[in-house]
């Protein structure tokens, strides 16, 4: 039988795809065998050791490959320890790290244990074989891995243990495991166990807010078998997936609980306390003298501090109902600068107004009405105040100053405003009132630092209508008749009772064009319109 050349030519491709398909198989076959004796092949080499050099061991500890960012790797996990001990709140001038890692490694010898600190600590740490110190802080002559914790774990897990924790039983890090394996993925992704007692910790929901800068924490109920909830309070050790842990955006910040319960509730993830295992801690307290607990607990307010400016959060609500400020306050610049194009920088984060800046609005707007009720001068809520009272009862939760109009022939009746054309004045609770330099026009600041601030526009009546000298070129600037003033009607505004137009509605609706006026890019309130605030930072 006669082979054409188009025959011939698919029989020689099916015999070099055969060809393929056989080398392939055994460099599969060859791998397969490589993975079940892992003494043969080469082995990942370490990184340089990082912090304090000699003495502190190599990066890659015992349990397979190298881990890289976002995730753990390493075919060797299988065959060696699968939990990394890591201690990250410690002092300098007093802690117990070298008793921690001994107690741990003489229960448990082959887990890795991992100090972490951000500077080299002084004195050094002395720390047993098989413990070893990493140093976030860069150091030029290093390569950046060597200051990434991801890259110094290669373990399934991350325990996460206080300063003067104990294990005195092993089982209790296998239990932990157990407990995290049996929840199959879902939304607990952390387990915990109480350092010392039960009530020592107290397990809480925590809801973060960023568009409006807070964290409000409320009290969980446990349950007969342990708690789920979403943060901690009290000392406990966690145990986490490395995988997880380092997919968050800072996995290691300080103050480790309350960063490590931020990023993971806007995750969605959960806690789960048990009941059991405890963990002792015979070094309680931590600091033997009031000096030292002195500068522990100055450090941890520092430490919260910045983290609550890394993470842009002003307002922290306690379990207990007090309350935390990490704002701007009195003494202190406002949380923004200057206004362009008529919109907050934080309006581009998909952010409201800082709620420090909305309680210093508050007290400025209240200061202010106080002043002008008790010295005879009528006013009113003006523009996208007068909005805001209409709508929340308050200052839209995106603006950023307060509308006031006042009867320009009332200004002489108040000792604050008659004499400002010779300047500024600070009056005896830190309040600026001063001419505005944009136009014809008041202003009264938070404080000379902050420069928040309650605008007056000063309004006369010319033939039934309202108007004034000066004009801003908004839509919602413009002349009213002067019935709508008469009379004027109270109406809740900032937790006080302010003064509006007896048919604000009609007049809100004549301002803005009606209620339903443009929100903020990537927000879905109706009622927000951007205005001025003048230029000044």
């Amino acid at each position: 039988m006669r082979v054409s050349f188009c025959q011939g030519l698919l029989t020689g491709a099916i015999v070099l795809n055969l060809l393929i398909l056989y080398y392939v198989s055994r460099a599969q076959q060859q791998m397969m065998e490589k993975r079940r004796d892992p003494g043969r092949g080469s082995r990942k080499a370490a990184l340089p050791a990082s912090g304090l050099g000699g003495g502190m061991g190599g990066l890659v500890g015992v349990g397979g490959g190298m881990v890289g960012p976002g995730g753990v790797g390493g075919e060797g996990n299988s065959h060696g320890p699968r939990v990394t001990v890591l201690l990250r709140e410690f002092e300098d001038f007093e802690n117990y790290v070298g008793d921690v890692a001994r107690s741990f490694l003489h229960q448990r010898p082959e887990l890795p244990f991992l100090a972490v600190s951000d500077t080299p600590p002084y004195p050094p740490l002395s720390l047993p074989d098989g413990a070893r110190l990493l140093v976030l802080s860069p150091s030029p002559e290093q390569p950046p891995q060597a200051h990434r914790p991801e890259f110094h774990v290669q373990t399934e897990f991350v325990l996460l243990v206080p300063d003067g924790v104990e294990l005195e039983q092993g089982r209790a890090v296998e239990r932990l495991i157990r407990e995290l394996e049996g929840e199959g993925g879902g939304p607990v992704r952390l387990v915990a166990a109480p350092v010392l007692a039960r009530s020592a910790v107290q397990c809480l929901h925590l809801r973060v807010s960023l568009r409006e800068w807070t964290a409000t924490y409320t009290p969980a109920a446990s349950g007969s078998s342990g708690s789920v909830c979403t943060a901690l309070q009290g000392d406990a050790v966690v145990l986490i997936r490395s995988e997880d842990l380092f997919n968050l955006s800072v996995p290691l910040g300080r103050p480790l609980l309350p960063s490590l319960f931020i990023q993971t509730s806007l995750h969605g993830w959960k806690v789960k306390l048990l009941e059991s295992p405890c963990f002792s801690a015979s070094h309680r307290p931590l600091f033997s003298s009031a000096h030292n607990q002195w500068k522990a607990d100055s450090h941890l307010k520092e430490a919260t501090s910045q983290l609550m400016r890394n993470f842009g959060l002003k307002r922290l609500l306690l379990a207990d109902g007090k309350e935390q400020w990490h704002g701007c306050g009195k003494e202190t610049a406002r949380c923004f600068g200057t206004v362009r194009d008529d919109t907050p920088e934080y309006l581009y984060l998909d952010r409201w107004t800082p709620p420090c800046c909305l309680r210093a609005l508050r007290e400025t707007t209240k200061y202010v009405i106080n002043i002008l009720e008790s010295s005879g001068v009528r006013y009113w809520l003006e523009g996208g105040s007068l909005l805001g009272a209409a709508r929340h009862q308050d200052i839209i939760p995106w603006d950023y100053d307060v509308d006031l109009g006042i009867y320009l022939e009332d200004v002489p009746n108040c000792d604050y405003l008659k004499n400002l054309d010779s300047g500024s004045l600070v009056d005896a609770n830190g309040y600026v009132w001063e001419r505005a330099v944009e136009g014809d026009f008041y202003r009264v600041q938070y404080s000379e630092a902050n420069h928040l601030h309650v605008d007056l526009w000063p309004f006369y009546p010319r033939n039934g209508v309202m108007t004034k000298d000066t004009w801003m070129e908004h839509k919602q600037d413009v002349e009213f008749p002067e019935h709508f003033l008469q009379p004027l009607v109270p109406m809740p505004f900032a937790g006080v009772t302010a003064y509006g137009p007896n048919n604000h509605r009609r007049g809100v609706a004549g301002t803005f064009g009606g209620f339903h006026v443009a929100p903020p890019k990537g927000q879905n309130d109706s009622s927000h319109n951007p205005k001025h605030i003048g230029s000044n930072p």
